[in-house]
């Protein structure tokens, strides 16, 4: 397809975007603009778009694609902005936003000027942020879930996903409102308990300073997503608050269940509640993307001895496999140590394990 993409927001998933546009729609033109020059600078330099905009009017003018990649209060305002510029009439204004409702609701003011908006939410991520990180397969067999409203004709949102058609990601179209909903469930809601578990354990090392010691390993693990942004999350627990107030009143009752099973000294009755919570999360898909990013990581248990954790990379970078993140578990003299390296896919990680297994005797196995 020809025109002019322009995306507002270069971080890593507007950057990705790009990217993907680029790839698919070689005669595309790419503009793109952050609010840190910097950032716009570095996009340019990496080949992630064409052009630089030096603000959001001169880019938006002649697009015939806007992708809106800024957080969520953001994006309400940039809409409202869009609203007052002789824009191309045949544009497909989108989003990137967590949150659907209310950004849909804001683009009413599009919609008096005959603009088309569409509602977007790519659920894929990394644990890296900013341009550098973008990546052309961040998307791929990822949801994507399309918002548009009732007056949003079937042809526009055909036109968005051929534009869209390099992510390879899997399209969704919803409601705006039971994007938040199930949003809030499988996303919104996970990091607020996460958070919530990283608060209460904080209180109690006030009065036990053995516990920032021993809530490393797993208890780091299960709580990862409470080190997401706090002004992001901010903005996405109040635009979606209604759902979230429903969320957490069914959660005070599920505890309040919980603790008279403890009450009651209820053995049977509290083996069957974690044996029901085992069999649905065993049940769940493995392999695809969800609304959280996945953590592809591989346990190698290796010797403590100086150079071990240079020699494990080695092999990887010698394959050509990058990883995300790498750290160590546990390591103390005469005593095996854990090594955990992330990767960014499935595919990865299964590539790194037959690497380290055909290049030493290291025992390795996967995180689930």
């Amino acid at each position: 397809m020809k025109g002019r993409v322009f995306v507002i927001g270069l971080g890593l998933i507007g950057g990705s975007l790009a990217l993907c546009i680029k790839k698919e729609h070689e005669d595309a033109t790419i503009v793109g603009y952050d609010i840190n020059s910097e950032q716009a600078r570095l996009a340019k330099m990496l080949g992630v778009i064409d052009e630089i905009a030096e603000d959001i009017q001169s880019g938006a003018i002649d697009a015939n694609l806007i992708i809106i990649s800024a957080p969520v209060n953001e994006t309400e305002e940039i809409i409202k902005f869009l609203a007052g510029l002789p824009l191309h009439p045949e544009v497909i204004v989108t989003d990137t936003g967590s949150t659907k409702s209310k950004i849909v609701g804001s683009a009413k003011s599009l919609k008096e000027r005959g603009i088309t908006f569409i509602g977007g939410h790519p659920m894929a991520g990394s644990h890296k942020s900013g341009v550098s990180a973008a990546k052309e397969i961040l998307f791929e067999n990822a949801f994507y879930l399309l918002t548009p409203k009732e007056h949003i004709d079937d042809s526009k949102v055909k036109i968005l996903k051929s534009w869209l058609i390099g992510t390879k990601a899997k399209f969704l179209t919803i409601t705006p409102e039971n994007h938040d909903y199930l949003t809030g469930i499988v996303s919104h809601f996970p990091h607020i308990i996460a958070a919530s578990i990283v608060r209460q354990t904080e209180k109690l090392a006030e009065a036990e300073s053995l516990i920032p010691r021993l809530a490393a390993g797993g208890f780091r693990d299960i709580t990862r997503i409470a080190s997401s942004s706090p002004k992001m999350w901010k903005d996405i627990l109040l635009h979606n608050r209604e759902i979230l107030i429903q969320l957490l009143n069914q959660w005070q009752e599920e505890m309040n269940d919980v603790k008279m099973l403890l009450e009651d000294e209820n053995s049977s009755a509290i083996y069957d509640y974690f044996h029901q919570a085992k069999q649905f999360r065993d049940g769940l898909p493995q392999k695809d993307k969800g609304a959280i990013p996945a953590f592809y990581d591989l346990f190698v248990d290796v010797p403590d001895y100086p150079g071990v954790v240079s020699e494990i990379t080695g092999y990887l970078a010698k394959e050509e496999i990058s990883i995300t993140n790498i750290r160590i578990l546990e390591t103390r003299e005469d005593i095996n140590g854990v090594l955990v390296i992330s990767f960014q896919t499935e595919e990865d990680r299964q590539k790194a394990e037959q690497c380290i297994g055909s290049y030493s005797s290291y025992a390795t196995s996967i995180g689930s």
